[in-house]
């Protein structure tokens, strides 16, 4: 009797945690997509790099389906049958 007392209960349930780690996996990937449009020269200024459509539309994109994909995690409830 005393165990079932003292075990501890978590909040969440495995599968959410599942789908928290998916969610994180894709915002490090969404930030991963923005990285890069450097030069080597600093006196020139490549336009097609910089604002090209991975970085400006894509790569923010991702990240957004990221935060949803963890705001569901944490939202959805483990114990509803």
């Amino acid at each position: 009797m005393k165990n079932e007392e003292n075990k501890p209960e978590f909040l969440f349930d495995k599968v959410n945690y599942k789908i928290l780690l998916i969610g994180l996996a894709i915002i490090a990937i969404g930030f991963i997509l923005m990285t890069g449009g450097g030069t080597e020269d600093p006196n020139t200024f490549d336009e097609e790099a910089l604002f090209s459509f991975r970085r400006i539309r894509l790569a923010p994109t991702v990240v957004l389906a990221g935060f949803g994909v963890t705001i569901y995690s944490i939202m959805k409830n483990p114990f509803k049958k």
